[in-house]
């Protein structure tokens, strides 16, 4: 193939014999010594069969960050060779730079660094390595089929994991849990309920935590202290479905979601406690259970990064099949979803009263505060279109009231939040209820 160099040379070169007193002639000889110069181009141009390609880098990131991937060009052909690469991603990986061009000698290597920052969590992947080979003139080039390119091009995928605001709080919400835990303060009776050891009596306690039988053994009064429960059972349920597309500021639900129950599985953890993870909408999207506290974060935060919301209605019955269908002791279950009418009427109450009778069942909603600013009438100057907003906005407000109701009437712990405080409130929710031994 010819290049912009050989058609500059034909524009410029093939009109200068018109001038002259034999034109055609001259001009079929100008064109003549052009094609040829690009054909002897083409040929001295090194075959790409000699050009091998290698891939490194990062292989994951956290949104927000950036990542850089390596790409090692080697020559095997015994003569240089002229290159030009296109290294194309998808879009959304967010690649600074894709075009390079190189000068290699024979045996020689050389590397492409791309810097990538994506734009959405999930799986990123390297699309294809476009090559050129050109001749030393730059008259014409080598190039393979498309087919080549899929064939030859380094398979490699950056898994880009969710945004992970909240984890600036981990901090005070540890803290919290080593005063409930016992590192704090002095461990004592109500600060949980599964025991821990036993201690002389001092001035101050409880004589209902007095062990009467250890006092009788060792002839003076010790009594019992208790410590929050270990090794509980945490299941966070994320709702996949269409209502966790609806954007909350310059995010989608779901984002937010994710974020808390990054912050509660993290906490809960560190407590000794065993987080497992559910994402449903019309089928099990994501499903980690099992396995230890060093694997299962990484485990937890790989499958929440290829979670993406679907444009379909949450069937909460595979929810309450799978957490009812094996004999699991009492849990914890935050169901990360919104507290809309339609799904949680028509969805989740029909089978609520069998997740409420095994479980503790926590329902954590992000609210949007563009509703409330719409209930609001402008002071001055307001118009049809905006009292009809207003209406619609108050009568969205009111049934997220009443299904908030609906739903503690049925024994649920609801958390209704904005997002700036949304994985906070998750959070305390579980040290509340581990402080007070209700997992």
């Amino acid at each position: 193939m010819v290049t912009r160099r050989f058609a500059l040379l034909l524009a410029l070169g093939v009109p200068l014999p018109a001038l002259l007193p034999s034109p055609w002639l001259l001009t079929l000889a100008v064109l003549g010594l052009a094609v040829g110069a690009a054909v002897l181009d083409a040929l001295v141009a090194a075959p790409l069969t000699a050009v091998t390609l290698r891939r490194t880098g990062a292989e994951t990131v956290w949104l927000g960050e950036t990542a850089t991937t390596t790409l090692t060009v080697g020559n095997t052909a015994r003569r240089p060779m002229w290159l030009r690469l296109r290294d194309r991603w998808v879009p959304s990986a967010g690649a600074d730079r894709t075009e390079h061009r190189l000068n290699l000698l024979a045996g020689e290597e050389q590397q492409v660094t791309t810097t990538l920052t994506p734009t959405r969590h999930g799986d990123r992947a390297a699309v294809r390595v476009t090559l050129r080979s050109y001749g030393p003139l730059g008259l014409a080039y080598r190039q393979r089929s498309q087919r080549w390119n899929e064939q030859v091009t380094p398979t490699w995928t950056l898994r880009v994991l969710p945004r992970f605001p909240s984890r600036r709080l981990l901090p005070e919400k540890l803290a919290k849990l080593r005063v409930f835990d016992g590192a704090v303060v002095t461990r004592g009776r109500g600060q949980g309920t599964e025991f821990d050891v036993l201690r002389e009596y001092v001035v101050g306690d409880d004589v209902r935590s007095i062990d009467w039988r250890a006092s009788a053994r060792t002839h003076d009064v010790v009594v019992r202290t208790w410590r929050p429960e270990r090794d509980r059972r945490v299941v966070c349920v994320l709702d996949t479905g269409r209502t966790s597309a609806a954007r909350i500021g310059d995010e989608p639900r779901l984002d937010a979601a994710i974020d808390a129950a990054l912050l509660l599985a993290v906490l809960a953890s560190k407590a000794d406690d065993r987080v497992d993870l559910l994402a449903v909408d019309t089928a099990v999207r994501a499903k980690v259970e099992g396995g230890g506290h060093r694997t299962k974060l990484p485990r937890l935060i790989s499958s929440m990064a290829s979670l993406e919301p679907a444009l379909v209605e949450t069937d909460f019955g595979l929810v309450a099949g799978d957490l009812l269908r094996r004999d699991h002791k009492r849990a914890m279950v935050v169901i990360f979803s919104a507290l809309d009418a339609a799904p949680i009427i028509e969805g989740l109450l029909p089978v609520l009263s069998r997740l409420t009778t095994k479980h503790r069942v926590v329902l954590a909603a992000v609210r949007d505060p563009e509703t409330a600013r719409l209930a609001e009438l402008p002071s001055t100057g307001a118009t049809a279109e905006d009292v009809h907003l207003a209406a619609a906005a108050e009568l969205a407000l009111g049934e997220r009231d009443r299904v908030r109701a609906l739903l503690t009437q049925q024994g649920v712990i609801v958390v209704d939040e904005l997002r700036e405080t949304f994985a906070s409130k998750v959070s305390d929710a579980y040290l509340m209820l581990k402080a007070a031994g209700r997992l």
